[in-house]
């Protein structure tokens, strides 16, 4: 039985929404793209007031750009990020492309940005990481990034979904060393 998700699901298109459903048992709503109507905000408006909704675009920056217009007016929605090597078919990148698996560990894992404007984390921690600055820095932070589920981006991205999810220093550090080779410092 698929588990059920009480928030509505913010997907790019019919694509996406076909496989969000055969994950899970959800209600979405598609943007087509940047092909945002009036009629499709409403439709945020009142999931965001009575059920809450949940942003999953695909992890390109088209989706991101969405992603960020979606979060402009709507702060408190969750996010829920597929990390790209589980989004790929060919050259295709997309949520459509996710197992069924990788949707609902995205959507288990999703995150909500934090009111309180705490920076816990600083450049100089993923610095101190490896996870900027440094040879390989891009592919570390892909792989801390999926550990955590708040998606890729470059390091201040990853700074700001850090701090904004409310990430802690044992969950960042825990991250960091599942991702680590042997021989890498930690």
């Amino acid at each position: 039985m698929k588990s059920k998700i009480r928030e509505v699901i913010i997907v790019e298109g019919r694509d996406d929404t076909a496989a969000v459903r055969r994950a899970v048992d959800a209600q979405t709503i598609e943007t087509h793209g940047f092909g945002m109507s009036d009629r499709m905000w409403e439709q945020i408006e009142t999931a965001a007031r009575t059920r809450g909704i949940i942003i999953f675009t695909d992890p390109d920056p088209a989706g991101e750009n969405i992603r960020r217009k979606v979060k402009e007016r709507f702060p408190e929605a969750g996010e829920a990020f597929v990390p790209r090597d589980k989004a790929l078919r060919g050259q295709n990148i997309g949520v459509e492309n996710a197992s069924p698996e990788a949707i609902r560990e995205a959507l288990a894992r999703a995150h909500c940005t934090k009111q309180d404007g705490s920076e816990v984390f600083t450049m100089e921690d993923l610095e101190a990481a490896g996870l900027c600055g440094a040879e390989g820095s891009r592919l570390r932070r892909e792989k801390v990034a999926a550990a955590l589920g708040i998606g890729y981006g470059n390091s201040r991205r990853m700074l700001a979904r850090l701090n904004g999810f409310g990430i802690t220093r044992e969950e960042f550090y825990g991250a960091v060393r599942s991702i680590c080779n042997p021989g890498d410092p930690e």
